[in-house]
């Protein structure tokens, strides 16, 4: 059973749980992304299992009136087992979301993963663009890592979205930003390009008010299509208060793994871990 002290953060152990909640916050006004929790699988049992797990969370998803879509870890469905693996699970889940007309984000891991996650969504956002408008996939880039700006304009011509994040892991000096003002200047050029190159699909992954006030003034001045993307438990006040201006949807984990990413959430603000350390105070 989720502990109340890690719900913040985790939209539950099942599916029912996650489906749940992404009724609550749709009520909010805003859309929920959901990722079953699991990742770096050496083993393609498990990668098939929970790309298994994806194609029916998909078809609850198709069978309800829910604004909600998924997102999958390469990791997940078995890029470290190998990427023929991968592509085979991607596929079966990009083609159930297809048929059930569920979009399908495709997280970005480490640096070492950026060349098969770019690759397998260049794939299927051609395959299935004819079929979507907007390709039926999305993908993760981010700010702090020196190929971007050259990945954007690969990018920028195919069908589907593209979420804009500063980066969650810390890349060797060669490849990638470790200073975080550095971080701040990528993303706020990358950030420019697409809104003035992209024809739609651009997705603000950011809770940084600096950086979605920017994507409105950009937004204002190049008319180009966008959404706010924030994580379950991260200015969630705010997620609603701007989904009264944008289109707004929520990154939310759920599944029986929730332990080291609760973990990861409340150590990385102090308001995370304040709010943690009240819950078990007040028991």
């Amino acid at each position: 059973m989720l502990p109340p002290i890690a719900s913040r953060f985790v939209a539950g152990e099942h599916a029912a749980g996650a489906l749940e909640h992404a009724r609550r916050t749709n009520e909010r006004g805003v859309g929920v992304i959901l990722n079953l929790l699991g990742e770096h699988y050496d083993d393609r049992t498990a990668a098939d299992a929970d790309a298994e797990a994806y194609c029916a969370l998909v078809d609850d998803i198709g069978r309800s009136d829910l604004r909600a879509c998924i997102s999958v870890k390469p990791s997940q469905l078995g890029l470290d087992v190998g990427e023929d693996v991968f592509r085979a699970n991607l596929a079966r889940v990009v083609e159930h979301g297809t048929e059930a007309g569920v979009f399908v984000w495709i997280d970005m891991e480490d640096h070492t993963t950026t060349d098969a996650t770019l690759d397998a969504f260049e794939h299927h956002a051609r395959e299935h663009g004819k079929q979507n408008g907007n390709g039926g996939v999305g993908v993760c880039v981010q700010a702090n890592l020196r190929r971007t700006a050259d990945d954007l304009e690969r990018l920028a011509g195919l069908p589907g979205k593209v979420r804009l994040v500063k980066g969650a892991y810390d890349p060797p000096a060669s490849v990638g930003y470790r200073d975080g003002e550095r971080v701040d200047e990528s993303y706020r050029d990358l950030l420019e390009y697409m809104f003035r190159e992209f024809d739609d699909g651009v997705a603000v992954g950011s809770h940084d008010p600096a950086m979605i006030a920017l994507a409105r003034d950009l937004h204002d001045e190049y008319g180009t299509g966008y959404e706010v993307q924030m994580l379950m438990g991260v200015r969630e006040d705010a997620q609603v208060d701007l989904a009264t201006d944008c289109e707004v949807w929520q990154y939310a984990p759920y599944g029986s793994k929730w332990l080291s990413y609760f973990y990861r959430r409340v150590s990385e603000r102090t308001d995370n871990l304040t709010f943690a350390l009240r819950a078990v105070v007040d028991g």
